[in-house]
């Protein structure tokens, strides 16, 4: 386990904020000189406890809807499940894929142009790997509000902070060109890249690359610049919480108490399933128990039933699809 001081932590959710602030900016906000910040940064990095870098695009801007694929498993041995998860995440319109423990196995989110290709996707997954597919249940991502990662802070974290952006299918539609997605396709696995190093890669200058950035951001496209932590290394786990409500026309004000609690990283709406889902950080299985139970108590006959599971291995997440020169012609 990894000791983790308050200096360390504040570090930690300023990256998580927005991690293309420069350590400077970070230190004078936690009180450290911009030395200091790099050297703990690189030290967290260096444990494992930072993976990687990573933007939040809202790739429904792009003309792309999110599908949603529990799958449980048969006659399928560790290898060949993470066969089935390396193969799926090749995928280049793949969000996420990971094996989970729970209800289900397998989670998948792809992001789809058209119905078309995601049954050529699904079709050419069935054909492969069907056999080994017990139960398969189907559902339409739909919005995803991001919360920062408070935990880090106990209570000690701004409220305001708290619902600062999301990834919902309700955006409207904008056009960008090839160098913009050059762009993105670079921010989406390195967040943290200089401008310089991006100007470099794409042939262009920095101050373009800059201005490109901005009115990315002002458009809403890209919509924050995070941190990926492990949180295994802090003896904590990543847990996904699917709610079924008694009253739906309720929802709002559950996921009003929902989001003021520190330990929910995403709460998530989709259509052919669970009425709420949420994404939380907590120390076990037990401590999501004594929450649920504790808003259960709150909310007598609101809540009909609740699945909870955690993500046991993570082939991919990417926020962007994966696209060509010849996607923008």
């Amino acid at each position: 386990m990894i000791e983790l001081d308050l200096k360390d932590k504040k570090i930690l959710y300023q990256l998580d904020l927005n991690c293309r602030q420069s350590n400077t900016q970070i230190g004078k906000k936690v009180g450290l000189s911009r030395k200091v910040v790099e050297y703990r940064i690189n030290r967290m990095g260096e444990i494992g406890l930072i993976t990687n870098y990573f933007t939040v695009i809202n790739s429904y801007m792009l003309g792309f809807d999110a599908y949603r694929y529990y799958i449980k498993f048969q006659n399928a041995t560790n290898k060949i499940k993470d066969e089935i998860g390396e193969y799926i995440a090749k995928y280049k319109h793949i969000w996420t894929c990971s094996s989970i423990k729970g209800v289900y196995d397998l989670s998948i989110v792809v992001w789809v142009s058209n119905i078309q290709e995601f049954y050529n996707f699904w079709d050419d997954i069935n054909d492969k790997y069907g056999d080994h597919f017990a139960e398969k249940l189907f559902s339409i991502y739909v919005k995803a509000h991001c919360y920062p990662n408070s935990y880090l802070l106990g209570n000690d974290y701004s409220k305001d902070e708290r619902d600062i952006f999301q990834i919902t299918g309700e955006a409207k539609k904008i056009d960008i060109d090839y160098i913009d997605y050059q762009i993105l396709n670079i921010l989406a696995i390195n967040a943290r890249i200089s401008t310089v190093d991006i100007a470099k890669e794409i042939n262009l200058s920095s101050q373009n690359v800059q201005y490109r950035i901005n009115k990315l951001i002002e458009k809403k496209l890209i919509q924050a610049f995070r941190v990926n932590i492990d949180v295994s290394k802090i003896k904590l786990e990543h847990f996904k919480v699917d709610i079924f409500l008694n009253q739906p026309s309720k929802r709002k004000q559950l996921w009003r108490e929902l989001e003021l609690l520190p330990n929910i990283i995403f709460i998530n709406t989709s259509v052919g399933y669970a009425d709420i889902e949420i994404e939380m950080i907590v120390k076990s299985s037990d401590e999501i128990i004594e929450i649920m139970d504790k808003i259960m108590s709150k909310y007598e006959n609101f809540i009909k039933k609740y699945n909870f599971y955690t993500g046991s291995k993570f082939y991919k997440i990417r926020c962007l699809p994966e696209l060509t020169d010849k996607d923008f012609k």
